[in-house]
């Protein structure tokens, strides 16, 4: 069969015609997120951001005063408006001040009970921040074994769900400076391993930060170098939706 080239959106070169490059190209990648999809954003003050906690709120999905101010409203909403025909339900339930085990307290109620289809988590640097404080006594392997034990225990109850595991991270600003270093690079190896080991979608949201004070500094991110600013959690929720909606097949 004669073939024809053509140039496709990226500048490259392709053949047209059954078995086509193009056809092939278009096939590398999907988005996790499908239609009639229920969506369930998890974590610590970052994802919280300030959201409403109230009855009426918490089981209402798709509101903004239920997803808070933080790049979980801004990825919500980008889905939202971007893919109404999806029909997408969204939630965040997110706590401020979280650890790991803070999660699995509350896990049958704010994740196992909602029957996510897509659950994404973000936790991490309270297990280290409080240790800090004098509020916490855990360490990075007490990380990884709750970490490991939550999950597990999804996958028990939720044998289909699709993870999004998101790396914890900081900006050397305001409440982070040398000591949280190397000790914190063990807590952002565990996620990234967390994700490894379910097979699950990794958003590398420190990489993206080491990236993004090449170009500002780190209080334009992150003012305490914990807490996103509007501009850090518009890069985060860009960052995520990226993750999600080009999942390499395997």
């Amino acid at each position: 069969m004669a073939t024809s080239l053509t140039v496709g959106a990226s500048g490259m070169v392709m053949a047209a015609g059954a078995g086509s490059l193009q056809a092939a190209e278009k096939k590398k990648h999907y988005s996790l997120i499908q239609p009639g999809n229920t969506i369930l954003f998890q974590g610590d003050s970052i994802t919280d951001a300030g959201r409403d906690k109230s009855t009426q709120a918490e089981a209402t999905p798709n509101m903004q005063p239920g997803f808070g101010r933080g790049y979980a409203w801004m990825a919500a909403s980008s889905m939202l408006v971007g893919q109404p025909q999806k029909k997408l339900k969204i939630y965040n339930r997110g706590i401020s001040g979280n650890k790991v085990p803070d999660l699995a307290k509350r896990w049958q109620k704010d994740c196992i009970d909602l029957k996510p289809d897509v659950l994404s988590i973000l936790i991490g640097v309270n297990d280290l921040w409080h240790k800090f404080g004098g509020r916490y006594d855990g360490t990075v392997e007490t990380y990884e074994t709750g970490y490991r034990k939550l999950l597990q225990d999804t996958k028990a109850a939720l044998p289909d769900v699709k993870l999004v595991i998101c790396e914890p991270f900081v900006l050397k600003c305001g409440a982070v400076d040398d000591k949280w270093f190397p000790v914190f690079d063990g807590y952002r190896a565990v996620a990234r391993k967390m994700a490894e080991e379910q097979q699950a979608v990794f958003v590398p949201f420190q990489t993206m930060f080491d990236e993004a004070v090449k170009y500002a500094p780190p209080k334009h991110w992150a003012g305490d170098g914990v807490h996103p600013t509007p501009f850090g959690a518009a890069l985060m929720a860009s960052t995520w939706s990226k993750a999600v909606n080009h999942v390499s097949f395997r």
